[in-house]
């Protein structure tokens, strides 16, 4: 079982009625699929108070509120390139609430939004296909000597700029195409 996992109330009644019953800890274990920390604590917290109900403010408070965090998901949705640390700042200026970058993807990512790099694409106009198509037919024409000067690669990707597609966007699954998450680039 997950260490996230919560037990559900009849699941936890169940487990107290097998040890109440005099079942061995190892036995429930087996038969819930459990930890043996588990079933240790739900025996000790039922001997101790009598009641299997977690005790009320378990666990760290979450830094946003829900509020603030559809506000992270509206700005991150109008602002796709920016990052988790300019998303965070912007809640804080907005709100005076103050988040970690991590929190930021966290929240993002509970609404449905990752960062991805984005799809590149060259915009090819008319222009650019009659040049694509003359570039094309020119060698057809050409002689052996000239064919020797032509130098053929296997397509290897050579970057002038030093930062090609390092940008992330934030999108949701199954978008990688949509237009607005497309990004054109001339070469």
């Amino acid at each position: 079982m997950s260490n996230h996992q919560r037990l559900d109330d009849g699941m936890r009644w169940r487990i107290v009625g097998r040890l109440e019953s005099g079942h061995s800890q190892v036995q429930i274990c087996r038969e819930f699929n459990l930890k043996p920390r588990v079933v240790c604590n739900l025996r000790k917290q039922f001997q101790d108070t009598g009641s299997i109900e977690r005790k009320p403010g378990q666990g760290h408070p979450r830094a946003a509120t829900a509020t603030e965090d559809r506000y992270l998901s509206i700005i991150a949705r109008r602002n796709k390139g920016a990052t988790a640390s300019q998303l965070s700042r912007d809640l804080y200026a907005a709100t005076g609430t103050r988040v970690s970058r991590v929190t930021v993807s966290k929240r993002l990512h509970e609404t449905g939004l990752f960062a991805r790099r984005p799809s590149v694409c060259v915009p090819v106009t008319s222009t650019n296909r009659r040049v694509r198509l003359a570039w094309c037919r020119e060698p057809r024409d050409w002689s052996m000597g000239q064919l020797a000067t032509v130098i053929f690669t296997d397509e290897s990707r050579i970057s002038l700029n030093t930062n090609y597609r390092c940008m992330f966007i934030w999108r949701e699954p199954g978008t990688r195409y949509l237009p607005s998450n497309v990004r054109e680039i001339d070469h």
